[in-house]
């Protein structure tokens, strides 16, 4: 199996040099992307794909289930890096329906280690379980905490200091929250936009639409 991707990887780089033989040459020479995305780790969701966007064009930041810890040593690398050098204009934290992972969170079973990870994410509903418990049907509160999820860590990326610093230095720079459908291939845009640190508490406010 392991051979197969490497005769993938081999068919794959000829045919983008045959397309344009140019091409790899430029992304190895410099990396200009204006998008900074945040998006779970899920096999099922590629990043720059969904958006027709290319190789190069779209610096992203994935880990299981799109947390945005603030003392996380890696999140706050890769917020820093696209901000301070590659002058990103956009960050998007992009959740995406039928998550395994918030599954796993919301439900009773052990699994170890990643339970702790979770842990995060199981607090969140907690939080809104006032809410999220007259949901009867569990994908549709999968779905639910899928969005409050996704308000949550665009929130905790609007406020995280690399974000406010660069705000006060008054450079662009607009935080988007979107919700990917695995079912359906389509991105749901909530109109969810921060451009300034006040902008932060739209993502704050409780309101939710479950329509994965």
């Amino acid at each position: 199996m392991i051979d197969t991707l490497i005769r993938n990887n081999m068919a794959w780089a000829r045919a983008r040099m045959r397309a344009d033989p140019q091409l790899l040459m430029r992304f190895s020479e410099q990396q200009a992307t204006e998008y900074l995305r945040k998006s779970c780790s899920d096999s099922r969701v590629p990043a720059n794909e969904v958006v027709g966007l290319d190789s190069g064009e779209m610096f992203v930041h994935r880990n299981m289930e799109n947390l945005a810890p603030s003392r996380d040593i890696n999140f706050l690398s890769v917020i820093q890096y696209p901000l301070k050098v590659l002058k990103v204009r956009h960050i998007i934290v992009c959740r995406h329906y039928g998550c395994h992972g918030v599954c796993a969170a919301l439900d009773s079973n052990r699994r170890g280690l990643i339970d702790y990870w979770l842990q995060l994410l199981a607090d969140l509903a907690h939080r809104c379980a006032e809410r999220f418990d007259a949901i009867t049907d569990f994908k549709t509160k999968i779905n639910a905490t899928c969005q409050q999820n996704m308000r949550a860590q665009g929130e905790y990326v609007g406020r995280n200091r690399f974000i406010i610093d660069a705000w006060c230095q008054w450079q662009t720079l607009d935080i988007h929250g979107w919700i990917y459908s695995v079912r359906d291939g389509l991105i749901r845009n909530f109109d969810l936009t921060a451009e300034k640190t006040m902008d932060v508490e739209t993502f704050a406010r409780r309101s939710w639409c479950p329509d994965g």
